[in-house]
């Protein structure tokens, strides 16, 4: 009886209750609050190129050439592999870029989420654009023949970038660096609840 009388102290459990489980809610992206950050990053990862078309123009080796008769210019023996060299070393220092530029947008914990990678994205693909145009710019500026140079003489010509398609390879970094790190993250909200 015992047993009984403390059963029955116990209030019965409704059947609606048996089968509940705790409803995981799926936090919303967030666009309207991301947008004046995004601006911002957009402005700042894009003035990023003129420092990287500096260093370019710097670490980019130069062509000699030597003057023929007529005033024209002939590479010296290998050294029409400096165009490739011209465009591995923008390629390199663009793939470095975008991932600096995408594990740093992710540490802004606060702003994680898709409109940030648009942001990185966006930024980089301006940014790579102006490092070719500045980074050829310096190139010319540093390698500028001020006078006429005579026939035979081997003179050194400003390194060139031969392609647009370079420029894809730092917004193509920043973007599967940023994916790698939301994956890695595995959470739903990306952590920003946390920042």
């Amino acid at each position: 009886m015992a047993d009984s009388s403390a059963q029955a102290e116990w209030p019965p459990v409704p059947e609606a209750a048996v089968g509940w489980t705790h409803r995981h809610v799926r936090p919303r992206v967030v666009i309207k609050a991301d947008l004046l950050p995004a601006v911002s990053v957009v402005s700042l990862v894009a003035l990023l190129g003129v420092p990287l078309g500096w260093g370019w123009s710097r670490l980019a080796p130069a062509t000699r050439m030597r003057v023929v008769p007529g005033g024209d210019r002939v590479a010296l023996p290998m050294e029409n592999w400096h165009r490739f060299t011209d465009l591995a070393v923008f390629m390199l220092l663009g793939l470095a870029a975008g991932i600096v530029i995408a594990v740093a947008v992710w540490f802004l914990r606060a702003r994680r989420g898709p409109v940030m990678l648009c942001a990185a994205v966006v930024g980089s693909a301006l940014s790579g654009v102006f490092a070719m145009r500045m980074g050829t710019a310096f190139a010319n500026s540093l390698f500028a023949i001020e006078e006429a140079p005579s026939v035979g003489q081997v003179v050194s010509e400003a390194p060139e970038l031969t392609t647009w398609w370079i420029v894809l390879a730092q917004p193509l970094a920043a973007a599967f660096t940023y994916g790698i790190l939301a994956v890695w993250n595995s959470q739903d909200d990306l952590g920003r609840r946390l920042g």
